[in-house]
């Protein structure tokens, strides 16, 4: 059984602070070692499930955030900038399950914990052929293009809904309950990483439940940007049409484009963003 994980890092068991998400910022390196736990649960849990390959994806940031050398020495990593796929970087047909780590609720809902989509400044919504998304959906319909089911969604209480909501019987496991943005009620690291470690377990265990999430092409994506000028600096990227002052749309009946082009997207968008004194 072939296992694909993608690991984001605001979704990791006991972190609630922006600081910890970025290198150079308060507690940036132990949230490292957090996301490496709840990465480590996961891999556990899927040998014990059976599994014969689990491959990680560092899905957060500049994608250089999990200790590969406190990672379970089962798995192997992706890390590093220039993935063409982001989030979904590596995950291809043949893989029996995607498992999605650390992830967060999308942007706008309240008691998501740092809740955001893809970009936390820049841009205030992101819809998939019309309908409001968070990265759980993104990726999913990622996986359901290449055929890969999602088995396990982990993170906060949030993004549990969210997965259940879109995904059906997923399996989920809330390491922390949101009070707000910046707030959260966290479980001790020991217990949530076990409760991941069994998640992974039982979801594995009864993979044939899940099927996987197909959208139905052409893929648009539309992107509402909190600027003007990031709305008109993306709306040159060939393909992309602006459809407000602070909408692009952009549509493609090969998925793969959509997740490449979110990597465009943030790189133009954060410079634009810092050139400009443009923050939300």
């Amino acid at each position: 059984m072939r296992v694909y994980l993608s690991v984001d890092m605001e979704g990791v068991t006991g972190l609630t602070d922006p600081e910890e998400m970025h290198h150079g910022g308060r507690g940036y390196e132990r949230g490292c070692e957090f996301m490496t736990g709840d990465a480590n649960a996961v891999v556990r849990g899927a040998f014990a499930a059976g599994a014969t390959q689990v491959l990680v994806n560092d899905a957060h940031g500049s994608t250089r955030n999990l200790r590969v050398d406190r990672l379970d020495t089962r798995a192997t990593l992706i890390r590093g900038s220039g993935k063409p796929h982001r989030m979904a970087q590596g995950l291809v047909e043949g893989f029996d399950a995607a498992v999605f780590a650390g992830y967060h609720a999308r942007a706008g809902v309240s008691h998501g914990v740092l809740n955001h989509t893809w970009m936390g400044k820049e841009i205030q919504n992101v819809s998939l052929n019309g309908e409001i998304c968070g990265e759980t959906r993104l990726v999913a319909a990622y996986a359901g293009f290449v055929g890969v089911p999602v088995a396990l969604v982990t993170g906060d209480e949030a993004v549990c809904d969210e997965a259940r909501e879109l995904l059906g019987d997923v399996e989920t496991v809330a390491v922390k309950t949101g009070i707000d943005m910046f707030a959260a009620e966290l479980l001790p690291i020991e217990v949530a990483q076990r409760k991941i470690e069994e998640g992974a377990a039982r979801a594995l265990n009864r993979l044939p439940d899940f099927r996987p999430y197909v959208v139905e092409p052409p893929y648009t994506l539309e992107v509402e940007w909190n600027s003007t000028a990031i709305a008109s600096a993306c709306g040159i990227i060939p393909g992309t049409r602006r459809n407000g002052a602070r909408h692009t749309e952009f549509t493609t009946t090969d998925y793969r484009e959509i997740m490449a082009l979110f990597g465009i997207y943030a790189m133009i968008a954060g410079q634009v963003a810092c050139g400009s004194g443009v923050y939300g």
